[in-house]
């Protein structure tokens, strides 16, 4: 059973490791072996960053705390401890004179462990800041373990650095447990310090893998830890579809002919209980509890190897010769070597066999680029009620915050098109459906995904009639309308107990999506062929994306201040916008501007109101909560239903001469500024007024906290009460933006980004075919160079050739070049186009794509076939018509102006081409032999 319990005695060890990554598996041999529960690391050397070698240290069901280290020499702090203890990391003040990582071992009287590492050097400040520290921690915690390598010598208490550090331990009542020496040279160096609780059986053990000893000690005292997590599943076995099958057509049908004439609502409940009936009876819901994890790349080389390290030590401490003690520190390195080949291959192996399964290949990489530390969350029905209450407050408290404005009347456009009602879905539209599912489950649903689809072919026809009815009544079922809500935290290093740091992740059941894809596949084709939608709106869109959105509107701002005026970019950022959507004013837009009525409009209102959601945590679940608003999370429907709430919004931007675009409910708003212009701001304020005004009606709250404004080649030197939000450079969609269109802050962060992958790709190249990691490289390196590289057309030399070192190392390091060999033949054998040409090849790919309808319109309008007035050579050639520019750091970078330019450069017979791959194919060999023509 789920739940905690106490420990009486918990075993620690402090270990100075002069470097974590060539003793990984050192290091983990020696937690389990002596049973430790935490093992205190200082000078692990490991930079910030860099977690690729917990990957190997972690033993099973361990986490870790690292605090990596704050120079290019020593230092470094990791903590490794069981997962079954409840800690939480405490950020505060950090010191000069010494690296500092604690956290509480939590519990009602919490325990505050320090792990400390001064550097060997003098500093006159350690006493002063170690007072600082020792004071501030104890005015606040009763129990207090400080432990690390101190570099002070206590054993010499007549040194005056050792006589005020003594000095200072019992001013505060601090009790120092160690005693005999732990550095190779006889000085007591590590030590271990307690107030509040006693430290027993102080083991000082032999300096085997590093110049200093290992302290292991034992903490007694009562710690709260969490029992092993107990799960419910059903077993699945190869015979079990072929057992379901009968049962649930003879159970099924028994249920319909007992109501013949049965609502939507009870087609669904009969669905459910007849599944879970017969599932209960073929494949029973059983406890499964976690087996101990084993390693699997532990075998017998790497046993013989262990117990070559055994038998060294005990003939080392046996006749304690400087030979054997060599022997003995061959054998950890051999085992060392031993351990992380067996490794290697077991990964290579497991990649090779799941070649073509990218899902494996990119989490086995995961776990050895980032071994996550794991939460100590309490998954208990009691976490579980406190994310409940702080979801739905936090939605509550956003409306409730909305400051009333007068209301805004925007126009009401007429619907010429009317949706009235859906059509029935024949059994092959469902197969389709279906065999697209991503095997993502809900806790609630009654059957499993995958077994779902094997026994498809016995349920397909009672989902259909469960689907159809739904869509000819206007009914959805209660049951698709119970969303599992699971909090999952933003980011590796948040603090775990607050719980503003997750992200609740809605889960819905298998047949609530696929009714929805079935509603979707309806709704959709009638807002396209209806030009319902923003065309400005491009999130969730087909053939739209955050490149297209971004390209129409630099192409904007080029082109507005090409001519020396200046332009204004505002970023709006609204709040929790998809949780506070008003479910009435939803069913109004899609009735009056969308045309959706009859059965249809009904359908909607049944699939918005009595919604509710609950918290699950393990097997833990909180009660459920009602859904008064807001779009559906998870769901197909929820933003195209967002984008249609939004609509008016675009029409208060056009009414006062506004540019703008939407990507989901990221909004830019940018307008130019002319010369002469004595007001240039009063548009611009009164549209910011009324948008206000809107939002506030709609229950959206604007979060003037992260709202920017961006000003470009603008002369004014005060905005007025816009000031405030004017910033240097800004975020939009992923793309850092300076005011000088020069892309130097956002092309750092490819560069850093870039590097600090390479980094983590060099741990996993062992494991990896040339192929395979090839595509490796693709998917971490490449897909950041080539993101939203279409801005960067006009760049400086420069900053090409900063983005060129990226792709450079990625060649040098797949292919094992080394750094002085020239690099043009290496990406001419890779057939990689340099970064130049990827760039002109992405616009050119938009071009093609726009000139065949296969890109959003705003891309297609920037672009005009060239017809001459008379009958010319050039006449059928494809050409487009060039737009006339000023500057070429402006205007010649505007996508309308740079697209042509290239497309007509280009030879004939790739422009002519029929499909996309075999335009991409022609250019890439065209571009090759510009690059390489002279390789």
């Amino acid at each position: 059973k789920n739940g905690a319990a106490t420990t009486a005695s918990t075993r620690c060890a402090l270990v100075n490791a002069r470097s974590v990554a060539n003793k990984t598996f050192i290091l983990q041999d020696f937690f389990t072996s002596c049973d430790l529960d935490v093992l205190f690391l200082t000078e692990t050397w490991i930079n910030s960053g860099e977690s690729t070698a917990f990957s190997e240290l972690l033993p099973p069901d361990c986490t870790f705390i690292n605090v990596p280290r704050t120079t290019g020499r020593g230092g470094g702090i990791a903590t490794v401890l069981k997962n079954c203890f409840y800690h939480k990391v405490v950020s505060e003040r950090s010191f000069s004179s010494f690296e500092l990582s604690y956290f509480e071992l939590r519990q009602a009287d919490p325990v505050l462990c320090a792990v400390i590492y001064r550097p060997p050097k003098h500093n006159k400040d350690f006493i002063r800041d170690f007072y600082e520290f020792v004071a501030c921690v104890l005015t606040r915690y009763d129990r207090v373990l400080i432990v690390g390598d101190f570099n002070v010598h206590v054993c010499c208490p007549s040194k005056p650095m050792a006589r005020e550090f003594l000095d200072l331990v019992e001013a505060f009542n601090l009790t120092q447990h160690v005693t005999g020496p732990t550095q190779v040279h006889g000085h007591t160096l590590d030590i271990v310090l307690s107030c509040g609780f006693p430290v027993n059986n102080v083991v000082v053990g032999d300096a085997v893998f590093s110049d200093h000893s290992p302290v292991m000690f034992d903490l007694i005292l009562d710690l709260e830890v969490k029992l092993s997590c107990v799960r419910h599943g059903r077993v699945i076995k190869p015979d079990t579809a072929a057992a379901f099958s009968p049962l649930f057509t003879a159970s099924f049908l028994d249920h319909l002919n007992s109501a013949a004439s049965m609502d939507t609502e009870q087609l669904m409940n009969s669905f459910t209980s007849t599944c879970s009936e017969v599932l209960d009876s073929v494949a029973p819901l059983r406890a499964i509890c976690p087996k101990p994890k084993q390693e699997p790349w532990l075998n017998d080389t790497t046993r013989t190897a262990r117990r070559e390290c055994r038998r060294a030590e005990r003939r080392w401490k046996k006749d304690h010769l400087e030979v054997s003690h060599q022997i003995l520190r061959e054998c950890w390195r051999n085992y060392q070597s031993a351990v992380k080949t067996e490794k290697t291959q077991y990964f290579s192996n497991l990649i090779s066999n799941n070649v073509s399964k990218p899902r494996v290949l990119f989490k086995t990489i995961g776990s050895v680029f980032n071994p996550s530390p794991s939460t100590s969350l309490e998954m208990t029905s009691g976490t579980c009620e406190k994310f409940l209450s702080f979801f739905n407050e936090k939605v509550a408290a956003i409306r409730a915050n909305i400051s009333p404005f007068s209301v805004w009347s925007c126009v009401s456009t007429q619907c010429l098109a009317v949706f009235s009602q859906f059509e029935s879905v024949s059994l092959s539209v469902l197969t389709g459906i279906v065999k697209k599912l991503k095997p993502s489950s809900c806790p609630t649903d009654p059957v499993p995904p995958r077994f779902f689809k094997e026994v498809w072919d016995t349920i397909g026809s009672s989902v259909r009639e469960i689907i159809n009815s739904s869509l000819a009544t206007g009914i959805v079922p209660a049951f698709c309308k119970k969303a599992v809500v699971e909090p999952l935290i933003k980011k590796p290093g948040l603090d775990p107990a607050n719980l503003a740091n997750y992200r609740p992740i809605s889960k819905l059941p298998l047949v609530s999506k696929i009714l929805e894809k079935c509603v979707f596949a309806q709704l959709q084709p009638f807002l396209d062929e209806n030009g319902t939608l923003d065309p400005y709106q491009s999130g969730y869109k087909a053939l739209h994306s955050t490149e297209s959105a971004l390209l129409k509107v630099f192409n904007d701002l080029f082109l507005m201040t090409d001519s020396g005026g200046s332009a204004i970019l505002v970023l709006l950022d609204l709040t929790a916008a998809f949780d506070t959507v008003d479910h009435t004013i939803l069913l109004d837009r899609l009735r009056d501007r969308v045309g959706v009525r009859g059965t249809a409009l009904e359908w909607f209102r049944s699939y918005l109101s009595e919604r509710s959601f609950s918290v699950r945590l393990g097997d833990s679940t909180s009660s459920s909560a009602p859904l008064h608003c807001g779009v559906p999370q998870g769901s197909i429907l929820g933003p195209i239903l967002f984008a249609i709430y939004l609509l008016p919004l675009g029409e208060i931007f056009k009414k006062h001469g506004m540019s703008y675009h939407f990507y989901a409910d990221d909004c830019q708003i940018y307008l130019p500024i002319a010369k002469n212009d004595h007001s240039p701001l009063t548009p611009l304020l009164h549209c910011l007024g009324d948008v206000k005004a809107w939002l506030a009606q709609n229950f959206l709250k604007l979060n003037e906290g992260k709202t920017e404004i961006m000003a470009f080649g603008c002369t004014l030197t005060d905005l007025g009460s816009l000031q405030k939000y004017l910033h240097p450079k800004v975020t939009s969609l992923g793309v850092t933006i300076d005011s000088d269109f020069k892309f130097d802050k956002q092309i750092n962060g490819v560069l850093k980004s870039g590097f600090y992958h390479l980094r983590l790709l060099s741990k996993v190249k062992p494991f990896l075919s040339f192929n395979l990691f090839e595509q490796v490289v693709h998917a971490f390196i490449s897909s950041r160079l080539d993101y939203c590289n279409a801005l960067y057309s006009g760049i400086s030399q420069k900053a090409l050739y900063r983005l060129q070192l990226v792709q450079n190392a990625a060649a040098r390091l797949l292919t094992g070049t080394k750094k002085r060999e020239h690099i043009t033949p290496i990406l001419a054998s890779l057939h990689w186009l340099p970064v130049k040409f990827r760039i002109d090849f992405k616009i050119l790919l938009f071009v093609f794509k726009a000139w065949n309808g296969l890109a959003p319109q705003y891309i297609t309008d920037l672009i005009q076939i060239y017809r001459p007035q008379r009958a010319l050579r050039s006449e059928g050639q494809l050409q487009l018509v060039v737009p006339k520019a000023n500057r070429k750091t402006k205007g010649d970078r505007a996508f309308s102006v740079v697209g042509p330019k290239l497309w007509n450069a280009l030879p004939l017979h790739i422009r002519t081409a029929p499909t996309v791959e075999c335009f991409k194919s022609r250019l890439k060999t065209h571009f090759y032999s510009l690059a390489f023509s002279t390789a």
